[in-house]
């Protein structure tokens, strides 16, 4: 991979599935979700709303989207996307209400158009912005990145987890790969 993975994914992403990997970008991570007992089967529950034209899970007028990946063996729970944390609006832009992001129920169940509910999952991001280039502009005092949450992260962080754009996509049993959250968050 021509870029390290996201700090949330290093530990939870393979790339031993070549059909997964083709035509990956100079500006792109992309890599298989396995769960920590090494499954690769999921069922992807949420927070938001699903564009049923697209079949994409978006925001809701009140809050970001929020995508989870269950295990279907061992249940554990593997958070995919938030969109009040994860990317560069909601690392430097975007701002939530503390009740608005505290209170997103996962409570819907993604099925794909056959009915299928359960699937291997590709994560990609897009690395557009040139942090190293542009360091000057986000290093504080401490030589350190203060987001728009007052947290404060390291350059070498900021790299990893500053992407400007999301794609996470389902494979069902037909090999098909069905897009489930495309964002552009920078």
């Amino acid at each position: 991979m021509n870029k390290p993975a996201p700090t949330y994914f290093e530990q939870l992403a393979v790339y031993d599935n070549e059909k997964y990997f083709d035509k990956v970008i100079d500006i792109e991570w992309r890599g298989q979700l396995q769960s920590s007992s090494g499954n690769k089967k999921f069922k992807i529950k949420y927070y938001g709303e699903l564009m049923e034209e697209h079949g994409l899970i978006t925001a809701t007028e009140n809050a970001p989207a929020l995508v989870y990946a269950i295990d279907i063996i061992t249940g554990e729970e593997i958070l995919l996307f938030d969109g009040g944390k994860h990317g560069y609006d909601a690392m430097f832009c975007d701002t939530w209400p503390a009740d608005q992001i505290s209170e997103r129920p996962l409570a819907h169940w993604y099925t794909d158009k056959n009915g299928e509910d359960t699937f291997d999952i590709i994560l990609s991001v897009y690395y557009n912005i040139d942090y190293e280039e542009e360091a000057a502009e986000f290093l504080n005092e401490n030589g350190q990145v203060t987001l728009v949450s007052g947290e404060e992260i390291s350059l070498e962080t900021l790299k990893r987890n500053g992407f400007d754009a999301i794609g996470i996509y389902a494979v069902n049993t037909a090999g098909e790969i069905i897009p489930v959250v495309e964002e552009e968050l920078g």
